[in-house]
């Protein structure tokens, strides 16, 4: 099966250069589409589902595969291979901004530059390290996703988008986790969530931006600064945005960062 099936990709615009845009856990390349746009009169824009996600095609989610985040850094690859991608920048949100680090370190020349949209290479809090999150407060996590998928999507939409004041943005989140298949949600969670790639930052060799939020209780203000202070010249914009998803809560913001970047 090519890339393009099994991952939904889709290319607009007719740039020169190309901008890769990788969504977050339990989201589609729907989630670009207050960003992307604005970007197709320069670049050659690609946007993909994540097995297992949006259009994809789910009858190529393979559990062995898809265990570690190797599996999702290989499929990122192989669309780089089909689609000719060639020092590209790569967008990435959430647990896709780690997917980004590992494919630019296993295929060298595939992106020239980064873009790390709420980055966090470990959730789970550390000696020396705050990610975030206890141990517990994961495997409950987990637990109540694997007990009450619907349930789940519906308490943890609120608490990953923030902005109390535009329950139109939770209210989409919940509908785009209640679209997952339950037993990949599950396991897509568990790979999110228990991912530690903290020792793969130092070996980033291309230019990185690194898109902070305010008060993103997923990925907090001090996560996105380790994340800076462990990629070598990685800059660090603080947006105004609040939340964990900027990419739709604070469009306008995530462009013009980008812009200024690229």
């Amino acid at each position: 099966m090519s890339s393009g099936r099994r991952n939904n990709v889709r290319v607009k615009g007719s740039g020169v250069r190309t901008i890769v845009f990788a969504h977050g856990y339990g989201c589609d390349q729907n989630m670009w589409r207050f960003v992307a746009p604005s970007f197709e009169e320069d670049f050659r824009v690609v946007a993909f589902d994540h097995v297992g996600a949006g259009s994809s095609d789910i009858e190529a989610y393979d559990p062995a595969k898809y265990a570690s985040l190797s599996g999702y850094v290989d499929d990122l690859i192989e669309i780089g291979r089909d689609f000719g991608l060639k020092d590209a920048i790569f967008v990435g949100h959430s647990v896709s901004t780690m997917i980004g680090i590992l494919a630019s370190l296993k295929a060298p020349g595939l992106f020239g530059r980064l873009v790390l949209v709420s980055p966090s290479p470990r959730y789970i809090n550390d000696v020396n390290y705050s990610g975030g999150f206890d141990a517990e407060q994961i495997d409950e996590l987990l637990e109540f996703l694997g007990r009450n998928h619907m349930g789940w999507s519906a308490t943890m939409a609120p608490v990953i988008m923030g902005n109390a004041d535009r329950p139109e943005l939770s209210e989409e989140l919940t509908a785009s986790f209640c679209r997952m298949d339950p037993e990949i949600a599950r396991n897509f969670a568990r790979v999110t969530f228990t991912s530690d790639n903290r020792q793969d930052l130092e070996k980033v060799a291309v230019p990185t931006l690194i898109l902070q939020c305010q008060e993103d209780s997923i990925a907090p203000i001090q996560v996105g600064e380790y994340v800076h202070s462990h990629i070598p010249g990685s800059r660090i914009v603080y947006l105004n945005a609040t939340g964990h998803c900027p990419n739709l809560s604070a469009p306008e913001e995530v462009i013009g960062a980008i812009r200024a970047f690229v």
